[in-house]
């Protein structure tokens, strides 16, 4: 999932670009006297997806590793220094391994070492979020990860299959995160490609995200959410903006959709993490070259809906369509 734009936040990503350059090796994983891993994870934000991500990464190490690897869990909550500040603590601190959660964190984790391996995960483009040229799947060097990205022209039939009425369709997404403009420009071009009006609503942070979304509310039809950090953490305001207006809105995953959405082609945020973990028992215990490990994606998706939700807004639903238990 992305990342708010601060004076900090822009150095950090440009620091990221000179340490994932940079032409020292990624050093060995080496562990304690007793055998045992220390791994550091930062988390951008605390939401649903987010947060399984954390667990589903906890998971599989524990499953792999049992009590041989120990974790330091820090969450930024959503500000991009924050996420630099963690970072330069692991290093400091000589992790084994360091899990960036969300884009922010990643770019933070980068910026601080290009010793320590570090496996980004709900991080949607990679080549966006490392301002990479000529993408071929593979970061290099000390970094590697998951994406969370979801096939979005297929999230683009899914909408005008729940809304087929929906003419004009609003792009609601945070322009400081750069892996959200990414999926807004591309669903964009598909939903336009199937003779749709699309208009882009952006906001810059929390601030202004209530009147950019009321905005939008009173123009369009229907409203597309892309996997964004931003309109996650903030979905009950959305739902009390959207409900009313009686706007539908699909999602780019499960959590926001739960909080504000109708239905939603959504990727499994506790795989992906459970993935990433994966990967890390390769680094840590079978010094697997993370600098030759491909960004991982998830390997499915999962149609879904809320059922209160699409019943109040009087909307059909199709059958292979699951439903989100509400909590």
């Amino acid at each position: 999932m992305k990342k708010w734009i601060s004076a900090i936040g822009a150095a950090v990503l440009a620091l990221s670009m000179t340490a994932c350059a940079s032409n020292t090796p990624a050093t060995s994983t080496a562990t304690s006297a007793d055998g045992s891993y220390r791994v550091g994870v930062i988390q951008l934000v605390q939401h649903v997806a987010l947060d399984a991500a954390t667990e589903g990464f906890q998971d599989a190490l524990k499953d792999k590793l049992g009590d041989k690897v120990s974790f330091d869990v820090q969450n930024a909550s959503g500000d991009s220094a924050t996420c630099a500040t963690i970072a330069n603590s692991f290093v400091s601190n000589n992790v084994d391994l360091i899990m960036a959660n969300a884009t922010p964190a990643l770019q933070a984790a980068c910026a601080s070492t290009d010793q320590i391996p570090i496996l980004g995960t709900s991080v949607t483009d990679y080549a966006t979020a490392l301002e990479i040229d000529n993408w071929d799947g593979t970061v290099g060097k000390n970094v590697s990860g998951t994406s969370d990205l979801a096939p979005l022209d297929q999230q683009a039939a899914c909408l005008h299959e729940i809304f087929p009425d929906a003419k004009t369709i609003g792009v609601l997404y945070c322009s400081a995160e750069p892996n959200s403009a990414y999926q807004a420009a591309a669903i964009t071009q598909y939903l336009e490609e199937m003779g749709l009006t699309v208009k882009d609503y952006s906001f810059s942070d929390s601030n202004d995200l209530s009147g950019v979304c009321t905005t939008a509310c009173g123009e369009v039809d229907a409203l597309y959410i892309p996997t964004d950090n931003t309109a996650a953490n903030n979905t009950e305001l959305i739902n009390n903006i959207a409900t009313p207006a009686g706007t539908p809105i699909f999602c780019g995953e499960e959590g926001i959709c739960k909080g504000c959405g109708v239905a939603t082609l959504s990727i499994d945020y506790y795989a992906l993490g459970y993935t990433t973990g994966e990967m890390a028992y390769e680094v840590l215990a079978n010094g697997k070259d993370i600098s030759t490990m491909p960004v991982e994606y998830a390997p499915s998706f999962a149609k879904e809906y809320m059922p209160d939700r699409a019943a109040a807004l009087g909307i059909t639903v199709p059958d292979d369509y699951a439903a989100i238990e509400a909590e």
